[in-house]
């Protein structure tokens, strides 16, 4: 099926954990989303998609509310999103993604983490070219439209990876290609049910149970840190 599809599955086994923190790392998104373009979600795209993510998760209205009004305050927190590279236990490689008004705290936690698990913080570049940044759309087609004609339309687009389900169709292409997915899918008239970015392993590299497990407590470390939007790892997902 390729690695979309594992990412995928793995991505449905386990989401980012309990529900309020869901919600917490959203919140941070919209803001960010709103003070690069703005609180009218039919001018700013990145706030329209977000705003979907956000019910596709089943966050409540006044919760996404609440942070574009945080955004707009003159007192609001001004959030960076900063990409973090490194190795964890066996050599496995690492990217995080993190959305901070404070990044001596948030560079300092993510190398505590890193080095309780056994790991190490690289330097920008040094695990990047492991990884490919995608973009993922779901969206839901019109009645009757034929799922192979899309295809092909979108492969066009640069999509790479094009999957039909009962709920939706969902694509992969490269990151680059997210403003002229979005455009197309919004020109057809279909709805987005969710947009995001990714970066997928060009490679991944099994381990036994007992690696798997010192990894996973890196990846739970991580996961917990309230600074922490995304984790990506090139370890090989565990078969069914």
């Amino acid at each position: 099926m390729g690695r979309a599809f594992e990412y995928r599955k793995a991505r449905k086994m386990k989401r980012w954990g309990h529900m309020a923190r869901v919600f917490t790392k959203i919140g941070k998104e919209i803001e960010i989303a709103v003070k690069a373009g703005g609180p009218d979600p039919s001018g700013n795209t990145r706030l329209r998609i977000l705003m979907q993510n956000a019910k596709a998760e089943n966050m409540p209205k006044e919760n996404v509310e609440r942070a574009i009004k945080r955004a707009t305050e003159k007192d609001a927190a001004d959030y960076k999103e900063v990409v973090y590279e490194g190795y964890g236990p066996h050599g496995i490689a690492f990217l995080v993604e993190t959305a901070t008004d404070n990044t001596n705290r948030t560079v300092a936690n993510v190398r505590m983490h890193f080095n309780k698990c056994g790991g190490t913080l690289g330097n920008s570049g040094s695990v990047g070219f492991m990884f490919e940044h995608k973009c993922i759309f779901k969206f839901r087609a019109a009645e009757g439209a034929d799922p192979e004609e899309l295809e092909l339309e979108m492969i066009d687009l640069g999509v790479d990876e094009f999957y039909p389900e009962e709920d939706g169709i969902t694509v992969y292409a490269s990151y680059d290609a997210f403003g002229a997915i979005q455009k197309w899918i919004d020109d057809k008239g279909f709805e987005i049910v969710s947009g995001e970015s990714a970066y997928l392993p060009v490679d991944t590299k099994e381990l036994d149970a007992e690696g798997r497990e010192s990894v996973e407590k890196l990846i739970e470390r991580l996961e917990e840190d309230d600074d922490v939007t995304n984790v990506y790892h090139n370890m090989k997902e565990a078969e069914e």
